[in-house]
C-alpha cells in the first residue's frame, strides 16, 4: 500500500507521520471480552475476516455470493476465495480500502486481494499466523490499543470482565458499555424471559414499572462497579411522547401479560424510560451514547434463516427533530444532559443533528457510523462538525466491530483526518502551528478526557 493513501497533501503527510502512532481508544465497540479473556490462537484469515463480519457477508451478497459461502456451511478457504472474487472489483467501497490496509498491517502482506491470488494469500497469511502465534490480545497490544468499551446487555453477569481485569499479564483496560436494547422493546418476542433473566440477575421480582427502574439502577451500580463508563442505545424507534410514569406501567404490564402494548402505549413507555436513563446517567456521570435512524432486520427471511446482526439491518427513516428535542428537555429538565454522543445511520440527519448537539451542552455527535464510515461519509460529517459545531471537540474514530482485525480503521480515518487539516493549512484557512495539536485532540486526547474523567480514582 502506498504510504501516502489517501494523504493528499504534504501537510497532511506530515501530520499522519506524527500521529497514526498516537493510543487507540476503542469507546464502542462488539469484540467479545470472553474472547479477549481466554486469547486462543487465531489459525484461519478466513475464520477472523468472515465468521462475523456483516460488512463483508453484504458486500458478498451484492455480487451474487450463494448463502453457503457467507453465512453457509463452506469451509473458510472456500468462503475467502468466493470473498476475494467478491472484493477484487469492489472500487470505492471502503472494505477495498481495509482489505489493503489489514493484509499489510496484521499480515505482513502487501498485495491487492483477487480471486486470482487468493488462494496463495490465503497460505501466506494462515503460515503467518502459525508464525507469530496470532491471538486476540496480541492483535490488540500490536494495533496500540489502551482502552476499550465492549457492548454488554444490562442483564450480562460481567463474568468476563471481572477475569480479564483479576489478570495481571494484561495491561489494556476492558470496560463493559451498558446496552439498554433488549429492555426497551418491550413487544420483542421473549421479552416476557428477559424480564425474567433481568430479575434472576438482580435477586428480586419484577412485576411494574417501579420494579424495572429499580434493576435498572442496581444493574448500573454493577456495570461501573466494573468499570462501566459508557451506556449505549441502538434501537430503531424513537418515542413521539415522553409518557407519565402511569402511562410506562401500563405498557410495561401489558407486555408481561402476554397482550403486548399498542403502539401509543409504546411511544409513551419508550419516552419514560428513556428520560428516566438519561437522568440516570447524568446522575452518575457516564456517557449516554445513542444510535439513531437504523432499521433492524430489514430482510425477515434472511433474519429468520440467520439471525440477528447478519447484515440485513439498513439506514433508517429520518427521526423527526421535535422528538429529539422534547426527549433532551424532559432529561436536563432540572439539570443538564449527560455527557452525550449522538449517531446517525441516516446521513441526511448530519448537519440537523450537529446543530440541535450545539443547543444543549454536553452534546455531541460521534463518529460516522455504519454505512457512513467511509472516506466521503467521514469527510461529510466531519465538514458539518466543523462548519457548525467545534471540531476541536470531535472524540474520533472507533471500531463498532466484532472483529479483532478493526482496528486498521484507526489507521483509514486517521488518514482522512490528517487530509481535510491539511487541506485547511494549505489553502491558508487554518495556521500550520495549530494543526498537530488539534489531530492529537481528535486522534485520541478528547476520548481519552472524557474516560480519564470518569475512572475510578482519578
Amino acid at each position: 500500500m502506498n504510504k501516502d493513501f489517501l494523504l493528499k497533501n504534504n501537510t497532511a503527510a506530515e501530520l499522519y507521520e506524527k500521529v497514526h502512532n498516537l493510543p487507540i481508544y476503542d469507546y464502542h465497540c462488539h469484540l467479545s471480552p470472553k474472547e479477549i479473556y481466554e486469547d486462543n490462537p487465531c489459525t484461519d484469515i478466513g475464520e477472523l475476516w468472515l465468521s462475523g463480519d456483516h460488512y463483508k457477508w453484504r458486500l458478498m451478497r451484492a455480487a451474487g455470493t450463494d448463502e453457503k459461502y457467507v453465512t453457509g456451511n463452506a469451509s473458510y478457504k472456500e468462503k475467502f476465495k468466493e470473498y476475494a472474487a467478491s472484493a477484487g472489483f469492489a472500487a470505492g467501497s471502503p472494505l477495498f480500502s481495509w482489505n489493503m490496509m489489514e493484509l499489510e498491517k496484521y499480515f505482513n502482506i502487501s498485495d491487492v486481494l483477487t480471486s486470482e491470488n487468493a488462494e496463495d494469500i490465503y497460505a501466506r497469511a494462515n503460515e503467518y499466523i502459525k508464525s507469530t502465534k496470532m491471538s486476540p490480545r496480541k492483535l490488540i497490544k500490536n494495533s496500540g490499543v489502551h482502552f476499550i468499551a465492549t457492548t454488554d446487555d444490562i442483564a450480562d453477569e460481567l463474568i468476563w470482565h471481572e477475569k480479564i481485569a483479576a489478570d495481571p499479564t494484561f495491561d489494556v483496560s476492558v470496560t463493559p458499555s451498558f446496552r439498554c436494547d433488549k429492555l426497551l422493546t418491550i413487544n420483542a418476542d421473549g421479552y416476557t424471559e428477559y424480564i425474567k433473566k433481568l430479575a434472576k440477575v438482580c435477586g428480586f421480582a419484577i412485576c411494574n414499572i417501579k420494579d424495572l427502574c429499580r434493576a435498572i439502577e442496581n444493574r448500573l451500580d454493577c456495570f461501573i462497579s466494573h468499570g462501566c463508563i459508557f451506556t449505549d442505545l441502538g434501537i430503531a424507534d424513537f418515542p413521539d411522547r415522553i409518557g407519565t410514569e402511569y402511562e410506562a406501567d401500563c405498557a410495561f404490564c401489558a407486555s408481561l401479560s402476554g397482550t403486548g402494548a399498542t403502539h401509543e402505549q409504546y411511544m409513551a413507555f419508550l419516552g419514560y424510560m428513556m428520560t428516566f436513563l438519561g437522568r440516570l446517567y447524568k446522575k452518575t456521570d457516564r456517557v449516554m451514547q445513542l444510535h439513531l435512524a437504523v432499521k433492524r432486520n430489514a430482510n425477515k427471511n434472511l433474519s429468520d434463516m440467520c439471525g440477528a446482526d447478519c447484515g440485513s439491518d439498513c439506514i433508517g427513516d429520518v427521526i423527526c427533530q421535535d422528538h429529539i428535542i422534547n426527549l433532551f428537555n424532559a432529561i436536563s429538565y432540572e439539570s443538564e444532559m449527560p455527557r452525550t454522543i449522538l449517531y446517525t445511520l441516516n446521513p441526511s440527519m448530519n448537519a440537523a443533528l450537529v446543530s440541535l448537539a450545539g443547543s444543549f451542552r454536553n452534546v455531541s455527535v460521534g463518529a460516522a457510523w455504519w454505512f457512513n464510515d467511509h472516506k466521503r461519509g467521514i469527510e461529510d460529517l466531519m465538514q458539518n462538525i466543523a462548519e457548525t459545531g467545534n471540531f476541536g471537540e470531535f472524540t474520533g474514530m472507533l471500531t463498532d466491530s466484532r472483529s479483532f482485525l478493526s482496528y486498521a480503521r484507526h489507521d483509514y480515518f486517521r488518514r482522512i483526518l490528517c487530509s481535510l487539516i491539511g487541506e485547511w493549512v494549505e489553502r491558508g484557512e487554518y495556521p500550520k502551528f495549530l494543526a498537530l495539536p488539534l489531530a492529537e485532540k481528535i486522534c485520541c486526547k478528547n476520548i481519552a478526557d472524557i474516560i480519564n474523567a470518569r475512572t475510578k480514582g482519578n
